[in-house]
């Protein structure tokens, strides 16, 4: 096979892929929708955003950056699930909720006979 050849197969195949993760773009899309409504509503009850929901959120928005990257020939590497999935940073923003451990009785407070 020449060199040629084997270049446009190479373009192909990537534009395939390509095309995989415009797809998953758009399913992503409606997750961070979801995520972006669910922790308005926690913010709402709560005070503080959700940890999670933050964390989550920020990991969502790096695979976006990964499969943007790729799609415009930024790398050749491929986004999750040919790489790992992006780890969350610390939040910037307001500080999440946090629930304090549940107190547990000290056994010798116990009534003894």
């Amino acid at each position: 096979m020449s060199a040629d050849r084997l270049e446009k197969e190479s373009l192909v195949l990537r534009v395939v892929w390509m095309l995989v993760f415009t797809l998953v773009w758009f399913v992503a899309e409606m997750i961070l929708g979801a995520v972006v409504v669910i922790q308005l509503i926690y913010r709402i009850i709560y005070g503080a955003p959700s940890g999670s929901l933050i964390a989550f959120g920020d990991s969502l928005s790096q695979y976006f950056a990964q499969i943007g990257r790729f799609g415009t020939f930024q790398t050749d590497e491929k986004p999750w699930p040919f790489a790992d999935w992006p780890a969350p940073r610390s939040p910037e923003g307001e500080q999440p909720h946090s629930v304090p451990p549940a107190e547990h009785p000290a056994r010798d407070q116990e009534p003894r006979l």
